[in-house]
């Protein structure tokens, strides 16, 4: 890892460990090498760290493109953070995921878009069905619990709450699903595949 990375690293699964007691259940299913669309619902600004230590090498982050200010401008970047415009998504940020995941990294995607504000997991863009199957990627099925109770939305102030991130097993799918998959249609059945294997966690 880069020490930028690093330093983020440590730090952060420290932090986790130690105020949030975190635990990790199915570290099994986790995929280490190759692409890996990390597909996982939204509850704070603390899940992309959070995701980011269950692996041991770097991966690829989206953030708010209204993030990069300042001395951010500068950090995001070094945590491969890739900036993307919520309130008009495009189809350059999914070219980019695309292209990261063709180039075999590992890319972490909330097909939700968005945090949750009642701790619900909510219904998946059908983005996330597209980046499936325009990379033929395997996707990794992540929940995230607790996290909302220790940083909800809209609140600066940190909670000491238990977080719990579950690995379900990996998404492979086969070339007649990814014939099939072709539309608009076929990206969001796709699509709720993944949050229902997110929701079965």
């Amino acid at each position: 890892m880069r020490w930028v990375y690093w330093l983020g690293w440590m730090s952060f699964g420290a932090a986790f460990r130690t105020l949030f007691g975190l635990r990790i259940v199915g570290q099994e299913n986790l995929i280490s090498e190759g692409p890996v669309l990390v597909a996982s619902n939204h509850q704070s600004f603390l899940d992309p760290p959070l995701i980011g230590n269950l692996y041991k090498t770097e991966m690829v982050f989206l953030a708010r493109k209204t993030l990069f200010v300042g001395f951010f401008k500068w950090l995001y970047p070094q945590w491969n953070a890739i900036p993307v415009d919520q309130d008009r998504p495009d189809m350059a940020s999914l070219k980019t995921i695309i292209r990261k995941l063709k180039e075999g990294e590992r890319v972490l995607v909330f097909p939700e878009g968005e945090r949750t504000q009642d701790g619900s997991i909510g219904t998946a863009a059908p983005g996330i069905g597209l980046i499936a199957v325009k990379s033929g990627a395997v996707i990794q099925p992540v929940r995230i619990s607790g996290a909302r109770e220790a940083l909800p939305r809209g609140s600066g102030r940190i909670r000491f709450a238990r977080i719990t991130v579950s690995v379900g097993p990996a998404i492979r799918l086969s070339p007649q699903e990814l014939r099939d998959a072709s539309n608009k249609e076929g990206y969001d059945r796709i699509a709720k595949r993944i949050m229902s294997a997110i929701g079965a966690l």
